[in-house]
């Protein structure tokens, strides 16, 4: 019980205390989140998948697997709740957001944390990676989803060539193959640009806190927390043995999964307004209700 504790104490509670800077900021001075959230964007984002593929070491079997793993529990994540969600006539904008809420997990600032209290550095590494491709996964497909709300294909399709992240991933492949190493002040910079992104997702989460509507959303609130928390781990589980998943990198793998709703969502639905009010809304429930289903995960995994 004393773990659970500190688990919560030394990773979830600083969470909620960034975000609350951002909601105090907005509420007394009336803040527009859209600004924030364009920054985030398209400037930290992009620097921080750019240093993260640059940096990485994609050279075994066991990386690639981690990597397939994390993309098809994102997949079928979203087509499980795709197929609730035209059951229950979501219509088009809300329908994007909670396939945006439930696909795409806070595997970053909230995930590496708790892997790293959980089962220390050697799983942090799979963690880490699993984190990239989820990164990746949200600022492509992701943005493809947010963008159909208000969009056609084709439409959504001319969104994707024009975002930064695309160009950062493609970037930081080229680094990582030819070995090529930035100017040191090119370097500092795209790392202080990247390194503002997960404090930035943060305040903008507080500052979204101010717009959050529960009315009208209970059935797809409903839907994305229980997709998210409960029906993720448990598509990892199984998805586990499919991809010979074994010690930490399963063990990583599950808890990654079990993470809430990504602070990155809202980034994405405020640019394309796939219902932010509704997105800030299940990112704010999936991250209070896991620290329950957290603690199962946790249990189940043996920590």
């Amino acid at each position: 019980m004393s773990n659970l504790l500190n688990l919560f104490y030394n990773n979830v509670l600083p969470i909620f205390l960034a975000a609350g800077t951002g909601y105090a900021l907005s509420r007394y001075l009336r803040l527009n989140p859209r600004t924030l959230s364009q920054v985030i964007f398209y400037i930290f984002s992009p620097c921080l998948v750019f240093n993260l593929i640059r940096t990485s070491k994609l050279q075994n079997d066991d990386i690639f697997r981690m990597i397939f793993f994390a993309v098809t529990v994102i997949v079928l994540v979203g087509l499980i709740t795709y197929i609730i969600g035209r059951s229950m006539r979501l219509e088009k904008r809300l329908m994007a957001g909670v396939l945006l809420a439930a696909m795409f997990m806070n595997a970053g600032n909230f995930g590496l944390s708790v892997v790293l209290f959980a089962f220390g550095e050697d799983a942090l590494a799979y963690s880490s990676l699993f984190f990239v491709t989820s990164s990746v996964t949200i600022n492509t497909l992701g943005v493809m989803i947010a963008s159909l709300g208000s969009a056609s294909w084709s439409e959504s399709l001319k969104n994707l060539v024009k975002l930064p992240a695309v160009y950062a991933l493609t970037l930081g492949f080229i680094f990582l193959q030819t070995g090529w190493i930035l100017p040191t002040p090119v370097e500092r910079a795209t790392q202080v640009l990247g390194n503002a992104a997960i404090p930035g997702m943060l305040v903008l989460l507080g500052m979204q806190l101010q717009f959050v509507r529960w009315k009208g959303f209970l059935g797809p609130l409903a839907l994305v927390n229980g997709m998210r928390l409960i029906a993720s781990p448990l598509i990892a589980i199984g998805l586990g043995s499919v991809f010979h998943l074994n010690g930490f990198a399963i063990e990583a793998g599950v808890l990654e999964s079990a993470m809430p709703s990504a602070v990155l969502n809202i980034v994405v639905a405020t640019e394309f307004d796939a219902r932010p009010e509704f997105v800030t809304a299940a990112v704010t429930t999936t991250t209070l209700l896991s620290s329950i289903t957290l603690t199962l995960v946790l249990a189940y995994l043996g920590a």
